[in-house]
């Protein structure tokens, strides 16, 4: 695979996005449906706003922690603002959508990007995927750390 061929070359296009307000079961739902571990997302004029992928999804119900308490003498204790907590939490794991788990400062590379670009991202910023965007933050495609090593074996 050589590192200056386009980033068009090994894209997958067109890609699934997910919308902020999704739930994070109708997300799980497509992603599992498409056998994909992640996807862009975009907001109502298809332009980038993040990216959630199967790391946020398993975050997003590690979260949930039961409230802190104390034992005096027996008796137990919940401290200041932890039943609070908790119920945040805990709501938020039940009725979470796509915007509260994804993540918000994504790497993304223009059509003209090449291959090399896409790979150094990859390593350097330890992500799975790079979206491809146009000029207006609207996702064109997306490259993968599989799409990089399908490359490999198909490089000219």
């Amino acid at each position: 695979m050589a590192a200056d061929r386009p980033v068009t070359e090994l894209m997958s296009a067109p890609v699934l996005t997910l919308r902020p307000e999704q739930t994070l079961e109708e997300a799980i739902a497509a992603l599992a449906e498409r056998g994909i571990s992640g996807a862009p997302v975009v907001d109502g004029g298809g332009r980038l706003v993040g990216l959630l992928d199967d790391t946020d999804l398993i975050l997003s119900q590690a979260r949930l922690h039961g409230p802190t308490t104390i034992e005096i003498l027996g008796a137990y204790f919940t401290l200041p603002g932890e039943r609070h907590r908790f119920q945040e939490e805990l709501k938020a794991a039940l009725g979470g959508t796509v915007g509260d788990a994804m993540e918000e400062d994504v790497a993304t590379v223009g059509a003209d990007a090449s291959v090399g670009d896409v790979a150094t991202i990859i390593v350097d910023r330890e992500v799975s995927r790079v979206p491809v965007v146009d000029a207006d933050s609207r996702v064109v495609g997306i490259v993968t750390r599989g799409d990089l090593v399908r490359g490999l074996s198909t490089a000219p």
